[in-house]
């Protein structure tokens, strides 16, 4: 069983909730002021957007990795509406990118590479599979 037989929305959602659970990823204190990047007006609406972020990365270094900030930030950017101008892609915000990689490598669930970038570590990719069996035993008994 792959995370891949998975629908992405859904394994989103179940590893946001199980991410909750886990002390070393929290909400930062200015988590509620910020934008998610150039391109966005306001700050997100969710409450629990810190953990859905933070479960899509990991979900995306599993898929993608090795990956760096760099390339997150622009799966996480949109374009910007500039008025009367036509509208211009913007990465999103590497701060927060930056922040969620390394609570996730003090969780032990992403782990550094040695040249550059993050790959999803054992216990990660145990999770990932634990969780997306879980979602897929529900739908199979439903």
């Amino acid at each position: 069983m792959s995370i891949r037989d998975v629908h992405p929305k859904k394994l989103t959602e179940e590893l946001g909730e199980e991410l909750k659970t886990q002390e070393d990823i929290e909400l930062p204190d200015w988590s509620h002021f910020i934008k998610t990047g150039a391109h966005k007006e306001r700050p997100p609406d969710q409450p629990d957007w810190w953990y859905l972020r933070s479960a899509s990365i990991l979900r995306n270094v599993y898929e993608k990795g090795p990956i760096g900030v760099s390339r997150l930030r622009s799966l996480y950017g949109g374009r910007t509406d500039r008025g009367s101008a036509p509208e211009k892609f913007r990465k999103g915000s590497g701060k927060i990118v930056r922040t969620i990689l390394q609570q996730l490598e003090n969780a032990d669930l992403v782990e550094k590479t040695e040249k550059s970038g993050r790959k999803i570590a054992p216990e990660g990719m145990s999770l990932l599979t634990q969780i997306s069996n879980k979602i897929v035993s529900e739908r199979s008994q439903a």
